[in-house]
């Protein structure tokens, strides 16, 4: 009897939860991820699932942003070094332990690349209240970036269109 309370107590937490989120949207609007010495926003529409970086397996005559490829729930995922792509080809010294420490993030399903990005840390989810201010990027600024944020702590933080980038010939053009 008392798992049927739980249960219909659940049950009622749920909807009320959903009601809610319905009736207020949806507030969260990036992952706010750390790569190299840059803070990245990818849009969570955008965005898949997150993933410790194990098992990586290196791939040779690829282009040095291209790290390798890990298998990730069954399915086969190249995997580029964010850092090293923003800043062409040019990787950041990674210690084993900041390796260790990585995470890969796929790339949505609906974008129909089986690709992941490698951060070296997660920095949590964002909304637009979490910002103080923005800029829109600048001309000479990749095709796939976004707005630029400041937070309260005066932080920028760039915004990566993953669409875009998931298209753009030069990401998808891996030999060399």
């Amino acid at each position: 009897m008392a798992n049927r309370a739980a249960l219909k107590e659940l049950q009622t937490r749920l909807a009320t939860r959903l009601l809610a989120a319905r009736t207020e949207g949806v507030s969260i609007a990036w992952l706010a991820v750390k790569a190299g010495a840059g803070n990245y926003l990818f849009p969570l529409v955008q965005s898949g699932e997150i993933f410790p970086l194990a098992n990586m397996q290196q791939v040779p005559y690829c282009r040095s942003w291209f790290a390798g490829v890990v298998n990730l729930r069954g399915g086969l995922f190249g995997v580029v070094d964010l850092a090293a792509f923003i800043a062409d080809g040019q990787a950041p010294v990674r210690s084993e332990q900041s390796l260790a420490e990585a995470s890969v993030i796929t790339l949505n399903p609906a974008l129909e690349v089986n690709c992941a990005l490698m951060v070296d840390g997660l920095a949590g989810l964002r909304n637009a209240d979490a910002f103080s201010g923005s800029a829109p990027p600048a001309e000479a600024d990749p095709v796939y970036f976004g707005n630029r944020y400041t937070d309260a702590g005066g932080e920028q933080w760039q915004e990566i269109n993953l669409q875009s980038l998931s298209q753009l010939q030069q990401f998808l053009s891996i030999s060399v």
